[in-house]
């Protein structure tokens, strides 16, 4: 590990948290109030924040690691695309038709969550390779 690859980590974890409040924070917040049985209240949900913070430096751990082993010397921008794009077929897009299969989810959500976090994915794989170029 080197200073690059902390600040990246860093960059990406902030990154990874602001997007992450943005969508689900903000923009889909109305949708999910109105299915509160199926999410913890916002003050339970505080005790748990801990394993939100865990998981995204998690995310930004191995999203970085994985992005330096895998670039080549090409532009940056094209670059970040694709693995963001990559990020999102192997996990985001899965991850959300997995839980759409075992929890009562609706389909228009699922839909816009999947669609808002492979973009975010995408803006998240082009600041990895712009700082990493």
């Amino acid at each position: 590990m080197n200073k690059k690859f902390l600040i990246s980590v860093v960059a990406i974890f902030v990154v990874s948290m602001g997007l992450g409040f943005l969508v689900h924070g903000v923009l889909l917040a109305p949708e999910y109030a109105q299915l509160s049985n199926l999410f913890r209240t916002p003050q339970d949900a505080e005790r748990y924040f801990f394993y939100m913070l865990l998981a995204h430096v998690l995310i930004s751990f191995g999203f970085v690691w994985i992005y330096l082993r895998g670039r080549e010397n090409k532009p940056f921008l094209a670059q970040g695309v694709r693995y963001g794009v990559a990020i999102a077929v192997l996990m985001t897009i899965p991850m959300y038709l997995i839980y759409y299969a075992v929890q009562p989810m609706p389909a228009p959500l699922v839909c816009k969550q999947i669609i808002f976090d492979t973009l975010g994915v995408i803006l998240m794989g082009i600041v990895v390779a712009w700082l990493n170029k």
